[in-house]
């Protein structure tokens, strides 16, 4: 049941990713940080600081390329 949810998560992270880039430059901010707020929590397991910092790396590196 548990693989369940992760792959639900990862297709609506993938979904509002991509809704966000196809908005324009100001959206790739956001779609990073929802990218990298996934990334990060998968990565350390949930933690809250985890998603937090992944989130914040993610939007930065989406207003970089949205540029």
């Amino acid at each position: 049941m548990n693989w369940l949810r992760r792959i639900g998560a990862a297709r609506a992270s993938l979904v509002v990713t991509v809704i966000l880039t196809a908005l324009g430059a100001s959206a790739c901010t956001l779609g990073g940080a929802a990218a990298g707020g996934y990334v990060g929590n998968r990565a350390t397991n949930g933690s809250a600081v985890g998603t937090v910092g992944g989130a914040v790396a993610g939007g930065v590196i989406g207003h970089e390329l949205g540029k």
